[in-house]
C-alpha cells in the first residue's frame, strides 16, 4: 500500500501520543521527590563527594528504615526493637528522616533543609498521623546517624608524602587517605575485594593501557570524537546525583510502590558507598601513578612500546588520589548492578540523568550494562584512567552490589 502524508503525520501522532502516555504515567513518590532535593543539597553544602556519598546513604537508610516501620514489606532492618507504625503518615515520616538527617550532615544548608522540609510537610493534613510520622521520622533518623557516627569518616587526615629530605615535591596532600579506614555498611572490612596488583609496566596489557589513553586521554586528542569528547566531559561529573537520576528513572516507573523504592534507595547508596571505601583502600595500598605521571615519564617504565610525551596533558584536571582502580567505575558497576537485579526480566526503561559538570546535558541509555561501560569508556577519554583500572573497579563493584542485593533481597517484589 502507498503511504500518504496523512497516514504518516497519523503515525507520529500515535507514536507521540504514546510516548505521552508512558510520560504521564511515570510517577514520583514522596522517597524520589526527597532524593532530588536530598542530593541537591549535599551538592549545595560543597561537603565534595565522598562525604556527600556517605550523608545520602545515611538520609536513604533513614529513609527506608522509616517506610518500612510503616508498610512492614520487607524484614530487613539495621534499627533493632523498631516497633511497627502503621498508623504514620509515610510521607511525613520521609520529610523528618530527610530533615533531620540533613541537618547533621549538611548544617550549612540549614535555611534550605527547612524551607524544602517545611513546603512539604505543610502539604501533609494534619492530625494524629501526620504527627505520628514526624515522631517516626525523627526517631529512626537518630537511630542511624547514631550508628555512623562513628564509622571513621571524623577521623583527622595524616597523609605522609613520600619524599627524601630536603626534596621538593608537590605540596597538595591527596583526598581522602583516611577514608579506607572507614566502618563499612555491608562488606566485612575494607579490604574484603581489594584486587590484584595492577599490571606489570613490562607487560602487554600495560602498552596497550598506556597508548590507549596517551592518543585518547590526550586535552587536545586528534583521535578523540565529538561523541566521545561529550562522554568525557559528561563523566567529568562526581557528585552521586549523577547516579541518582539513573536510579530514579527505575523508581519512577508505573507500578512501583513507595517502600520498594525506599529500599532501593538504601541498597544502592549503601553499595555505593562500600563501593567508595573499598576503592580508596586499594588505591592508597597501591599507589599507582596516574596516566599524566606515567606518559611524561614513559622512559623510564621499562617497556619499549611505550614512548614518553614530555607535554602531555589529560583531557580534565587529574584527581588527586592513586589511579588504581577507577572510583567511578567502582560505583557506576555497584549502582547498575543493583539495578540489574531490581529490573530483572522486566523491559528495562529508558536510563537518564543529568550532568552538572556538562552544563547540565543529558545523557540516556537503553540498558544498564551500556551505562556502565560508557563510564570505563568515559574515564579513558577523560586521561585519568587506564582501561584495565576501569575493568578491574568494575567487577569491584559488582561484588559489592551483591552484597546489597542480598541484604535487602532486591528483585523480591
Amino acid at each position: 500500500m502507498k503511504k500518504t502524508f496523512l497516514s504518516d503525520r497519523l503515525g507520529w501522532l500515535i507514536i507521540i501520543s504514546l510516548v505521552s502516555l508512558s510520560i504521564s504515567h511515570s510517577k514520583a513518590d514522596a522517597v524520589t521527590d526527597w532524593n532530588k532535593w536530598a542530593g541537591d543539597i549535599v551538592v549545595d553544602a560543597g561537603i565534595g563527594p565522598l562525604p556527600a556519598e556517605r550523608a545520602l546513604a545515611i538520609v536513604q537508610a533513614a529513609v527506608y528504615e522509616s517506610v518500612n516501620a510503616i508498610t512492614r514489606r520487607y524484614s530487613t532492618s539495621d534499627i533493632e526493637s523498631l516497633p511497627p507504625r502503621p498508623d504514620a503518615s509515610i510521607e511525613a515520616a520521609i520529610a523528618e528522616a530527610n530533615r533531620v538527617t540533613l541537618m547533621q550532615l549538611a548544617p550549612n544548608q540549614q535555611a534550605s533543609i527547612e524551607k524544602t522540609y517545611q513546603a512539604a510537610i505543610s502539604a501533609i493534613s494534619e492530625g494524629s498521623a501526620k504527627r505520628a510520622g514526624i515522631e517516626l521520622g525523627e526517631k529512626v533518623a537518630q537511630a542511624i546517624l547514631v550508628k555512623r557516627i562513628q564509622d571513621g569518616a571524623a577521623d583527622e587526615e595524616s597523609y605522609r608524602p613520600n619524599t627524601s629530605a630536603g626534596v621538593y615535591i608537590p605540596t597538595i596532600i591527596p583526598e581522602a587517605p583516611q577514608w579506607m579506614k572507614r566502618t563499612p555498611w555491608l562488606m566485612t572490612n575494607p579490604a574484603q575485594f581489594r584486587p590484584a596488583s595492577p599490571p606489570e609496566l613490562g607487560s602487554d596489557i600495560w602498552a596497550r593501557d598506556y597508548n590507549e589513553v596517551k592518543a585518547l586521554g590526550r586535552f587536545d586528542s586528534q583521535v578523540r570524537t565529538s561523541e566521545q569528547t561529550e562522554i568525557a566531559r559528561f563523566w567529568e561529573e562526581v557528585m552521586p546525583p549523577i547516579y541518582h537520576g539513573i536510579v530514579r528513572s527505575v523508581a519512577t516507573q508505573p507500578g512501583r510502590e513507595i517502600t520498594q523504592n525506599a529500599r532501593l534507595f538504601a541498597a544502592v547508596t549503601q553499595a555505593s558507598d562500600d563501593a567508595l571505601i573499598a576503592v580508596f583502600d586499594a588505591k592508597y595500598h597501591y599507589g599507582f601513578w596516574r596516566p599524566l605521571t606515567a606518559i611524561r615519564n614513559g622512559d623510564i617504565d621499562g617497556n619499549e612500546a611505550t614512548e614518553r610525551d614530555a607535554t602531555w596533558l589529560p583531557f580534565i584536571s587529574t584527581p588527586m588520589h592513586p589511579e588504581y582502580p577507577c572510583a567511578h567505575c567502582i560505583v557506576s558497576a555497584a549502582v547498575g548492578t543493583v539495578l540489574e537485579a531490581e529490573i530483572g526480566n522486566n523491559p528495562s526503561p529508558i536510563l537518564t540523568t543529568v550532568s552538572k559538570a556538562a552544563n547540565n546535558a543529558t545523557r540516556s541509555w537503553r540498558n544498564v550494562h551500556d551505562f556502565m561501560q560508557e563510564v570505563i569508556n568515559a574515564r579513558v577519554y577523560d586521561g585519568v584512567h587506564y582501561r584495565n583500572s576501569g575493568e578491574v573497579g568494575s567487577n569491584m563493584g559488582r561484588q559489592i552490589a551483591q552484597l546489597a542485593i542480598k541484604k535487602y533481597e532486591v528483585g523480591e517484589k
